[in-house]
């Protein structure tokens, strides 16, 4: 009790794909433009966060 063999993951699966057929590959394609703007935010805020070379280092 407790464990998900391979017969029952198969049944959850194909009970979903029925389910949900339709509307896979929208989420798919949501998911994946998610992804994208995720990555763009993060580079865009690695440059923004990045040291400016203008400035010299200070000596303390």
């Amino acid at each position: 009790m407790g464990s998900i063999g391979g017969p029952e993951l198969i049944i959850g699966l194909i009970i979903v794909a029925l389910l949900f057929g339709s509307r896979l590959p929208k989420l798919a394609r949501n998911l994946g433009q998610a992804t994208n703007e995720f990555k763009k935010g993060q580079a865009s805020a690695n440059k923004d966060d990045a040291p400016k070379s203008d400035t010299p280092p200070s000596s303390n």
